[in-house]
């Protein structure tokens, strides 16, 4: 039997590239775990959120930080979370369940998205014109996420800052994502 060793490779190969006034660029260390409520187990959730990462659940459409700043909690739907952080290793659902004491089921969605991070004065710019939801700060403040599409590929996004979203799209579809948004920066430049 041959001796093989798997590498993890990030599915734009690590893509950066900078624009006049944004920067876009793949973010192959981010984890991503969906959190869902077991039956009656709301309760117990709750509190282990709170034990755990130092934070309430978030309502759908927003999101929170834990208490450490490390992990980011989305409210993605009634019961269903999606817990956000840097981490370069494949035990990301592993790390969520012992931090809530194994209170929710817990999937490791890391390998399933590809993401992308647009920052700069000109990020909005380039994703009016294929995010088909208002980014305008008032309508869509820090911390605010949701599922829309893009291009007809389904995304989630989340507002970093005043010019920062981490945006999400399927891994099997990762170049024609990154083509779209590239494609709309370029059309704003």
């Amino acid at each position: 039997m041959a001796d093989l060793t798997l590498t993890a490779t990030p599915a734009l190969g690590g893509y950066r590239e900078e624009f006049d006034g944004v920067t876009l660029s793949e973010q192959p260390q981010t984890a991503i775990v969906s959190i869902a409520v077991p039956r009656g187990g709301g309760a117990a959730l709750a509190e282990a959120f709170r034990a755990g990462l130092g934070v309430d659940l978030p309502a759908p459409g927003t999101s929170v930080l834990s208490n450490d700043g490390a992990k980011r909690v989305y409210g993605m739907a009634p019961d269903q979370f999606f817990v956000v952080f840097d981490h370069d290793r494949p035990d990301a659902a592993r790390v969520v369940d012992a931090a809530l004491g194994g209170t929710a089921y817990v999937t490791d969605q890391t390998d399933v998205w590809v993401t992308l991070r647009i920052d700069g004065p000109v990020a909005i710019s380039a994703l009016e014109r294929i995010c088909p939801i208002d980014l305008n700060a008032r309508a869509f403040p820090e911390g605010r996420v949701a599922r829309t599409v893009m291009e007809h590929l389904g995304t989630i996004i989340l507002r970093d800052g005043p010019d920062i979203f981490t945006i999400f799209s399927a891994r099997s579809s990762a170049g024609s994502f990154l083509h779209a948004v590239q494609t709309s920066i370029r059309n704003i430049m």
